[in-house]
């Protein structure tokens, strides 16, 4: 059975006019475009889509549009991270009502919680009725969904997936120890292979915004167990990738859609446009993803 978190979902950017307003008509083509190299789902207001810096009407419009303008066999899954989970809840209840799939939700992300706030905050979003992904995240929030941790929400019923971006690949093994029956998801663009390798059933990324074809090609490929195929390509794109896991990676994403002729776009603050020396390499590096000659 197919469930709206397997495939490559991509957490989409937010595209921003000039004067730092949301275009919309762009967002909506750039889901269509999405759907029609293959891309499996869409994930809006996550953390590449800068929704900490949305107005209440902008995130809440941005879920509409988007699920107004997926091709039919395309899911929806929006991100709902929020200090609080009476605010996630809400969030989660605004993604039902428009027609959403699933929500992706952080841990409280406002400090350090403990393991029982993490549950209760799991407690509210579950309680929208949506089946919930649940994104760990610790470099960002602080706080560290562990195997054990997972174990007990998914226990609970209160997640049936989770988005893993601790970089730890070993970490798979344990979930799959302690909870068999909760999906894990790459949440990396750089440990794509290696997750998927290991039982990974879809994956939440940044490049495909830039890079849909070769993305959803080593994608099946990582799931077929090609890697005669897949690994020469991840080599290829593995630089590219690896601004996914950095603290720059929306600016390095919405550069790489421009330089692979899509619109990005600039980010609102507190991001501020890559230094030079940043600029080139993210250049560089998209070169060589999209194969182009003149990149050593």
């Amino acid at each position: 059975m197919t469930k709206p978190w397997n495939g490559v979902l991509v957490a989409i950017a937010t595209p921003f006019r000039e004067d730092l307003s949301i275009d919309y008509d762009r967002l909506q083509e750039h889901v269509a475009w999405l759907g029609a190299n293959g891309c499996h789902g869409i994930v809006p207001n996550g953390s590449l889509g800068e929704y900490q810096t949305l107005t209440e009407e902008e995130r809440a419009r941005v879920v509409t549009a988007v699920v107004e303008a997926v091709p039919d066999d395309v899911t929806v899954v929006p991100g709902v991270g929020a200090y609080g989970g009476h605010q996630a809840r809400r969030w989660a209840e605004q993604a039902a009502e428009v027609g959403a799939d699933a929500v992706m939700s952080l841990p409280p992300n406002a400090y350090a919680a403990a393991p029982a706030e993490v549950v209760a905050h799991y407690e509210q979003v579950a309680a929208a009725g949506l089946p919930v992904v649940a994104y760990n995240n610790p470099f960002d929030t602080k706080v560290d969904l562990t195997p054990e941790l997972l174990a007990e929400l998914h226990g609970q019923g209160l997640i049936q997936a989770v988005k893993e971006f601790s970089g730890d690949v070993r970490r798979v093994h344990r979930i799959h120890e302690l909870a068999p029956g909760l999906d894990v998801l790459a949440g990396a663009d750089d440990v794509l292979l290696e997750l998927v390798s290991q039982g990974a059933v879809g994956w939440i990324a940044g490049f495909p915004n830039a890079l849909p074809e070769q993305s959803v090609r080593l994608y099946n490929l990582c799931v077929d167990g090609n890697l005669a195929e897949a690994l020469p390509l991840y080599r290829q794109v593995h630089a590219a990738y690896r601004w996914d896991s950095r603290p720059l990676f929306v600016q390095a994403i919405k550069l790489g859609m421009e330089l692979a002729g899509r619109y990005g776009g600039p980010c609102r603050p507190p991001r501020l446009p890559l230094a030079p020396e940043l600029h080139a390499q993210v250049t560089a590096d998209m070169k060589k993803a999209l194969g182009e000659p003149d990149v050593q």
